[in-house]
């Protein structure tokens, strides 16, 4: 812990964000599994009154996110101490935006941050010093993600592929054609 002083009456806030949901009704398996690493982290430290924020199907690159907004509430309340997140990617993307809230908001409002991967702690400065740098990173993968699946769609289009996930009616999925697990309609009755 390194000398740091644990506030029991406030709130160890335990965040999670997954940018996709995984197809289910139900909680996410990432969200699940950051949350069993978070909780046993906090366990581990000696962190407690601990209270779960999961923003499940939201992107990294803004912070208009629910239970993100609702943390930052809980911080301005003055009700947080300390912030603990898998890696610097869960707080965010936009390096810009992540740093003011690491170097700025946070020790404003006397929040410890804590990245458990990538072994950010801002109780000590010298673990800070590579952490603008590693969300300049974060940014720059959120980018080139999406330049890839641009590429990948618009590839797509250009050979004429059918885009939508399902046929439109009087029409049904070849089902011989499986690239992108995407399929080539075609009309049912015949028609054209």
């Amino acid at each position: 812990m390194k000398g740091a002083k644990l506030n029991n009456d406030k709130i160890t806030a335990l965040y999670c964000r997954l940018s996709k949901d995984d197809g289910t009704n139900n909680e996410s398996m990432s969200i699940s599994t950051q949350k069993t690493m978070l909780k046993d982290y906090a366990k581990r430290n000696g962190f407690l009154n601990c209270q779960f924020y999961v923003d499940d199907g939201y992107s990294g690159t803004n912070y208009d996110r629910p239970a993100f907004r609702q943390l930052i509430e809980d911080i301005q309340d003055g009700e947080v101490s300390t912030l603990i997140t898998k890696d610097l990617s869960r707080l965010g993307r936009n390096y810009l935006e992540t740093g003011t809230y690491i170097e700025v908001f946070f020790p404003n409002h006397n929040v410890r941050y804590v990245a458990i991967n990538d072994g950010v702690d801002s109780i000590d400065n010298a673990q800070m010093d590579i952490t603008p740098f590693r969300n300049i990173i974060n940014e720059m993968y959120a980018k080139d993600t999406s330049r890839k699946i641009k590429s990948a769609l618009h590839a797509r289009k250009m050979q004429g592929k059918y885009m939508a996930t399902t046929a439109p009616f009087g029409y049904q999925k070849d089902e011989k054609d499986h690239a992108f697990q995407e399929k080539t309609v075609y009309p049912v009755c015949g028609a054209s």
